[in-house]
Parts: C-alpha cells; sequence; structure tokens
C-alpha cells in the first residue's frame, strides 16, 4: 500500500476522531483553551511545557482624598502540560488491507471514546482540586508525585452533602451565592451529575432547552432554564471527595488559634473536636464552613471579591493537606485561600477570627462545579510529527483542542499499530469557581 495513502487516512481519520474527544465530554467541549500560543498561530508544545495566563489585577479603595499608593502586582495562572494518555491497537497486514475501514472507524472509535473518558474524568478532577502533580523520573517518564495541585478549584461550595439537589428552586439559590460573592458578567457554566438532572427537571414546568442534534450530538448539554442566565451541563465523570472523619462524623470543629494573630495571612487554623489520635480526620480536598450563631461571636462573611463589602456569603475554606488529630482531638488545618481581616486589596473577612467559633465539615461527597468568565483553561498543545511514522494532526484553532495519530509497523514482522495520544492539563481559577455537592 502506498505511503502517501496510509498519511491521508492517518489525517483523515484523525480528524474525526478530534470530533469524538471534543463532543461526548463538557470539560474538554466547553473550557477555555484559547492561549495566547494558539492565537499567535503556534499550538505545538510538548510534556512539561508552561502556559501563563493572566488574571484580573486586584485593587482597594482608601477613604478621603489622600492617595495611598498601592504596589501594581501582577496576577498569574500557570498551567503546566505533564498529563498524558495514549490508546493504541495492533493488526496484521491482511487486516489492514482488507478491513481499513472498520478497523479505523469501528475500532477507532472506540478506542478515542475511552481515550476521552480518561482525558475528562481527569480534568473533572479539578473540581476537587485533586489533579496529581506530575514529574518525570529518572527515564524521562511523567509519573505522579504524591502531590495534589492546591491553586486550582473551588473553595466555596453549595450543598451539605447530605441533603440532595434536585430542584430548580436550589440551582437559582445557588446561583445566587455564587454572584453574591462577586462573578464575572456573562452566563456561567455549570456541571451538575446527571443522576440529579430527572429530579430536578420534574420539580417545575419549565424544561431544559434540549441540545442540538448534529453529526456529534453534545448530548451533555442541557441549555438552560428560563431566568437563570447559566448554561447547564451534565456529565456522569464528576470525582469524589472522600472526607475524613471529622466529615463524614458531623463533628463540630471549634477554633483555638491561627497561625498569624494579627489577622493579616491566615494559613493555618488549630481546632478542637476531633476524635483523639485520629490519622483520617482531614482530608485534602475537604470543605468546611464557619458555622453561625456561636455564643455571642460574630458571624463571618466573606467580603465580595471586587470592592471589599461584605457579602451574604459565609466563609468557606479548602483543606490543602491531610491532617492528623493529636491525642487531645486538636487538628492543624492548612487552609486555602488565605483569610485576612486586616485592610488591604487582598482582605476578605468582615471581622477577625476569634477562638471558639466554630465550623463543620462537609462529608464525602460527588462534586459538580460552577465556573465563570471562561475561568477554566485547558492546555492541549499539538504534539510533533513522530518521524519517520506517518503521522496526522488534528488541532481545532478555534478551541485548541488536538489529537495526535500516527501509524507504523515493526520492522521483519506482519505487526502493524495505529496510536491516538495527547498531552493536557486543566486549571480553575479558584475565585471564579464553587463545587457543587451531590450526597453519594
Amino acid at each position: 500500500m502506498d505511503p502517501t495513502n496510509i498519511l491521508v487516512q492517518v489525517q483523515t481519520y484523525n480528524k474525526e476522531s478530534l470530533a469524538y474527544l471534543e463532543n461526548l465530554n463538557c470539560f474538554i467541549g466547553t473550557l477555555n483553551k484559547k492561549f495566547k500560543a494558539l492565537r499567535e498561530g503556534k499550538p505545538e508544545g510538548n510534556l512539561g511545557d508552561t502556559l501563563t495566563f493572566d488574571l484580573p489585577p486586584r485593587s482597594v479603595a482608601n477613604q478621603g482624598l489622600i492617595a495611598s499608593f498601592q504596589p501594581a502586582v501582577q496576577r498569574l495562572q500557570k498551567l503546566a502540560i505533564t498529563q498524558s494518555q495514549n490508546a493504541s491497537m495492533a493488526f496484521t497486514a491482511q487486516q489492514f488491507a482488507f478491513n481499513v475501514k472498520d478497523y479505523m472507524e469501528e475500532f477507532g472509535k472506540s478506542r478515542v471514546e475511552e481515550l476521552s473518558t480518561q482525558i475528562e474524568a481527569n480534568i473533572a478532577l479539578n473540581a476537587i482540586s485533586g489533579v496529581p502533580v506530575m514529574a518525570p523520573n529518572a527515564q524521562g517518564q511523567y509519573v505522579p508525585t504524591g502531590a495534589l495541585y492546591t491553586d486550582s478549584g473551588p473553595y466555596r461550595f453549595y450543598g451539605d452533602g447530605i441533603n440532595p439537589i434536585n430542584s430548580f428552586g436550589q440551582l437559582a439559590k445557588m446561583l445566587a451565592f455564587y454572584r453574591n460573592y462577586g462573578a464575572p458578567a456573562g452566563a456561567p457554566n455549570v456541571f451538575l451529575s446527571d443522576l440529579a438532572i430527572p429530579d430536578i427537571i420534574n420539580t417545575g414546568a419549565n424544561q431544559f432547552v434540549p441540545a442540538r442534534n448534529e453529526k456529534y450530538t453534545n448530548s451533555w448539554d442541557l441549555g438552560t432554564y428560563k431566568g437563570s442566565n447559566a448554561n447547564f451541563f451534565q456529565s456522569n465523570l464528576l470525582p469524589i471527595q472522600n472526607a475524613g472523619t471529622c466529615g463524614n462524623s458531623q463533628q463540630v470543629l471549634t477554633v483555638i488559634s491561627t497561625n498569624d494573630p494579627t489577622g493579616a495571612n491566615i494559613t493555618q487554623i488549630t481546632v478542637s473536636g476531633a476524635t483523639p489520635s485520629d490519622v483520617n480526620a482531614i482530608k485534602s480536598g475537604d470543605l468546611a464552613q464557619f458555622n453561625d450563631g456561636v455564643g455571642s461571636l460574630p458571624n463571618l462573611r466573606y467580603l465580595t471579591f471586587t470592592g471589599h463589602i461584605p457579602s451574604g456569603n459565609p466563609v468557606q475554606i479548602r483543606m490543602l493537606a491531610n491532617a492528623t488529630a493529636d491525642g487531645s482531638g486538636h487538628v492543624v488545618l492548612s487552609i486555602f485561600p488565605p483569610l485576612q481581616s486586616t485592610f488591604g486589596n487582598t482582605q476578605n473577612l468582615n471581622t477577625p477570627i476569634q477562638a471558639g467559633m466554630q465550623l463543620s465539615v462537609l462529608p464525602s461527597h460527588r462534586a459538580g462545579v460552577i465556573v465563570g468568565g471562561n475561568a477554566a483553561f485547558l492546555g492541549m498543545p499539538q504534539l510533533p510529527d513522530e518521524t519517520p511514522y506517518p503521522t496526522g494532526n488534528a488541532v481545532n484553532k478555534a478551541t485548541g483542542a488536538t489529537l495526535r495519530t500516527y501509524y507504523g509497523s515493526i520492522f521483519g514482522q506482519n505487526t502493524r499499530g495505529i496510536i491516538n495520544d495527547c498531552v493536557w492539563n486543566a486549571t480553575f481559577v479558584p475565585e471564579y469557581c464553587m463545587r457543587i455537592i451531590f450526597p453519594l
């Protein structure tokens, strides 16, 4: 068979595969993939590359007419391309010669669907900040380091992990809390559990707008409902946050102290109330909320992200690391975001944290997510051609999604092979997100 024809077939097949990759999964299909390098027409990259994008700078207004100059601080979010997957298939020359169409379309479709599902599930881990940090080993292979990314994913949430989210009213309240804190203009994307959709639709006369019936059906696209100004999607790949004992046992934790008594940069809180000597007290990714009505102590509220005005949002935090309780049931919580009650452009509390305040940790749950302002970024650079093998690179320049397919044979043996592969990573800007809590 003419190698030129093989190359053409690989290129054509790869374009079909890219459509499967994008349109079978809501995160891959909708995340922001328009990086500067792609806009400049330079999409090629490889494992280990780092992409950078700007975040809006923060400021604070001062009373009076006397200026208090603030430093100009550029806010950046970096995305290291460290995730990779491949799907391959081997066949004989006879199979290739007489069954090209079947192998390229039917077997290839199944292979790419499996590949895309693995990628989609990995991207969805950003809803719980559970994406593994990868690094090259001595052989240059990227392997998990045991750490998780901490600068991605939401710290605010809606739902308690006990009562189901099953109505339009709850969705409306969720969106109200999301916007009350401060949200970018435009309709946010809301990723819901597919198992919750029937009950939600059943609660009202309004129905989700059906998805368009195109060649590759976006089966995850629910549309919107009247008055929501939000785009809703469903997924069966939402991640599970396996909580520690404090959450699953509904233990009320009481603040003892913080790492910064001045309130300028609180990143650790020491609490009591956990099971003594419990090694599973807190799990990385656990969420907690400060409780209202604790004695005569004031209720904690977040300030709006822009404007620094007290919002209606209770203070919610995410745990950055596993934590063990000591023999007295004390636990040191490493938290995100840093909490600040002192005046400044990163102030986010309406009142200082005091000893005696209480907080509750969520139990194990399935995590959906709401994201506004196209602030969920997916980097999928085009891999280089796999010389000397015939290679096809399908690149959607409008979105940046890419997929590589290459073909080759083992010299002197009746074995041919086709490989699909791609590299990627994703990050969700924390302040533009909110986790949606679905009970298990």
